[in-house]
Order: C-alpha cells, then structure tokens, then sequence
C-alpha cells in the first residue's frame, strides 16, 4: 500500500512500473542499465474516490494520457531504487494535492475609495496626454 494522507492509501499493484534507459549523468552506466522509471497510474480504474479523481486530471495536465493513465517519468538518479522512489513520491504528492479542495471564491466589490482612486489616476494620466498634444500654432 502507498499511503497518501492519514485516511487514503492506492494499492501497490495500481501503479505499474517500467524501467527505461535514461539519458543524462552515469557515463557508460546510462548505456547498459534501465535506471530511469516511468510510473503509470490509471486514474479512472483506480480506488480514489471520484472528486479526486476530476481534480487529479486536472492538475496533472499534459502528463495524462487521452485514456486517462497518468504518466510520471523519473530520471534524476543514477539508480534505479532512488528513481523509482522519486517518481511514487511524486505520484504522492500529486493525489495528496487533488485531496484538497479548493477554497470557494467569495465574490467581492471595489470600495469607493478605489474606485475614486481609479477614476482620478485615469484623469490625471489623460491630462499628461493632453499635454503633449501639441497646438497647431507651434
């Protein structure tokens, strides 16, 4: 299980793993050994609840898929076990911040002293405008 806030956890077998080679740091390493991870986690098929779900699409953006399998690549390390714990802390962080709702936003209105302030530099702008104008007597 990977324990997502103190109420929520996804099962180990949700997320699938491959392993690719990376590019980067690690000289003749980076040729030979699949280091670089890549986390595919199906979100639809998944056991998170489904306001979770809606907000997890949306904050992952360009790294779901078109049939909703997000795709978390990680390839900083050198070693495999570092990358592979990147990338499910990523995910972590991800689903632990679709857990968040919102705040709701309280609709406001500019006071009076604003708006009089708005309305004057706007004045006071078109006369530096004005100024500049120049007569045709020059």
């Amino acid at each position: 299980m990977i324990q997502i806030t103190d109420t929520l956890a996804i099962d180990d077998r949700e997320v699938e793993e491959r392993f690719v080679r990376a590019s980067g740091p690690g000289g003749q390493n980076v040729n030979k050994v699949s280091t670089a991870v890549q986390l595919r986690f199906d979100v639809n098929a998944s056991s998170l609840p489904n306001e979770v779900k809606t907000r997890l699409v949306t904050i992952a953006g360009s790294r779901m898929t078109i049939e909703g399998v997000l795709v978390i690549d990680a390839r900083e390390h050198r070693t495999q076990a570092q990358n592979r714990e990147a990338g499910r802390e990523r995910l972590v962080e991800l689903i632990a911040r679709a857990t968040r709702r919102p705040k709701k936003r309280r609709a406001t209105r500019p006071s009076k002293a604003a708006k009089e302030k708005r309305l004057t530099s706007k004045k006071r702008r078109g006369e530096i405008k004005a100024g500049r104008r120049g007569g045709a007597d020059e």
